[in-house]
């Protein structure tokens, strides 16, 4: 959905009024992402921004998407950016929907998108240590010590990265499981072993996988696949 004044969010929700909800938001009975707001300017997006009124969540019914995306090489992972392809351009459906988490402008891969705030917000916070499997081919043979250096955890952007979970295909090919996220991370570790990467995709999130969707395609996920990120 789009972005829409807090007081017409409040009456579509069926809270109250417009203006009544007016009355609220300056009486600072309405929180949004957990913050009191009282300007009357304030604008929500439903599908991302949690509302909530006197304590309460506010939601507006409309149809959840969940949808898993093989998202090809030289398409950002955002909802707008000027001269750049988006992922969006690759799915035509007229309800508003995010890309959980991101994957860079170079790689490929299993990436979900929904209008679904609460699975968006569970997804995208490390704390939920949800396991995202990635399928890496680096530009030298990667040696036995330097794979299980990664696997220990390494220290990149100030900090030491979790334990991961590391599989050889190859000399130069190899799966790696992560239970986080930070920029650009493994292209980050494999430069801190002295390699480059020169393909990264992403084949799992959790229990959904990449499996037979061809790059640049889309699916609804299952329903099994959604409870089990709900």
């Amino acid at each position: 959905m789009a972005l829409i004044r807090l007081q017409k969010f409040l009456s579509v929700a069926g809270i109250c009024s417009r203006r009544k909800g007016e009355e609220h938001i300056i009486s600072g009975n309405v929180r949004v992402n957990g913050k009191v707001v009282a300007e009357l300017g304030t604008k929500v997006d439903p599908g991302i921004d949690r509302v909530e009124f006197k304590g309460k969540i506010v939601q507006v019914r409309q149809k959840m998407v969940y949808i898993a995306l093989n998202k090809p090489r030289g398409y950002v992972s955002s909802c707008n950016q000027k001269q750049e392809k988006i992922v969006l351009d690759l799915i035509d459906l007229k309800e508003r929907i995010y890309p959980v988490g991101r994957l860079d402008k170079d790689s490929t891969g299993l990436l979900l998108l929904t209008n679904d705030g609460a699975v968006h917000q569970k997804l995208s916070h490390p704390s939920y240590d949800h396991e995202k499997e990635y399928d890496v081919t680096v530009a030298r043979p990667i040696q036995d010590r330097e794979l299980m250096r990664m696997s220990d955890g390494l220290t990149i952007l100030g900090s030491k990265t979790r334990a991961a979970v590391i599989t050889r295909i190859s000399a130069k090919r190899f799966l790696i499981v992560l239970q986080e996220g930070r920029n650009r991370q493994i292209r980050r570790m494999v430069e801190k072993v002295g390699n480059r990467v020169t393909r990264l995709k992403r084949v799992r999130i959790s229990d959904i996988k990449l499996s037979s969707l061809k790059e640049g395609t889309w699916r609804y996920l299952t329903e099994k696949e959604k409870r089990g990120i709900k």
